[in-house]
């Protein structure tokens, strides 16, 4: 697995780039205080912009570290920032977790899915992992389907697994992944 960091990656109707300081009143507004967006999310709502600033003050040092994969997700159209995509966790070297957020007025749309095959992209291409996996609340099986769409296979139901901020119980978890041959050779039968 290489390091090479966020890199700014282009889709047909998204960019997907480093968040800045800057970006703390879109983040507030269109998706870290928006109680629909955060019901299945490992974070609480943001109360106040201070929440999503201090969020990415804490993102602008990961970024120092060169190992970190971060996108802020922008519609070309209007240059609107509208949600995040990124490598929650490098299990093992080659081994990813993404997880993601977009904000409840973009829901639908394709965006997710759409960001979400770029990242893999990028991450089998250009950084060399083997496997890329998410996870989700069965509760929330939208995010399911994202997965889906973007490649990824069931593996299976971890139960009661997680607790979710929104009912703060214990509930169970869906687990994905796609390994890079599978990837590849997808790819290649297209």
């Amino acid at each position: 697995m290489k390091k090479i960091g966020t890199k700014k990656l282009e889709t047909e109707r998204l960019i997907l780039r480093k968040s800045t300081l800057e970006d703390a009143g879109s983040m507030f507004k269109n998706w870290g205080s928006d109680p629909l967006v955060t019901r299945y999310v490992t974070w609480k709502t943001h109360e106040t912009i201070e929440d999503s600033l201090e969020y990415l003050k804490y993102i602008q040092k990961e970024y120092q570290e060169g190992n970190t994969y971060h996108w802020l997700i922008v519609l070309k159209e209007n240059n609107t920032p509208i949600g995040t995509i990124d490598v929650v966790r490098i299990l093992t070297d080659g081994v990813v977790e993404i997880g993601y957020n977009i904000g409840s007025l973009w829901w639908g749309k394709g965006y997710t899915t759409e960001a979400f095959k770029k990242v893999i992209e990028f991450l089998f291409n250009e950084v060399d992992v083997d496997t890329i996996c998410a996870r989700h609340l069965v509760e929330n099986p939208a995010s399911g389907k994202v997965m889906q769409k973007a490649g990824l296979k069931l593996e299976g139901i971890l139960r009661q697994r997680e607790i979710c901020n929104y009912t703060n119980t214990l509930m169970d978890v869906a687990y994905y992944s796609i390994l890079k041959d599978e990837y590849k050779n997808k790819k290649t039968s297209n």
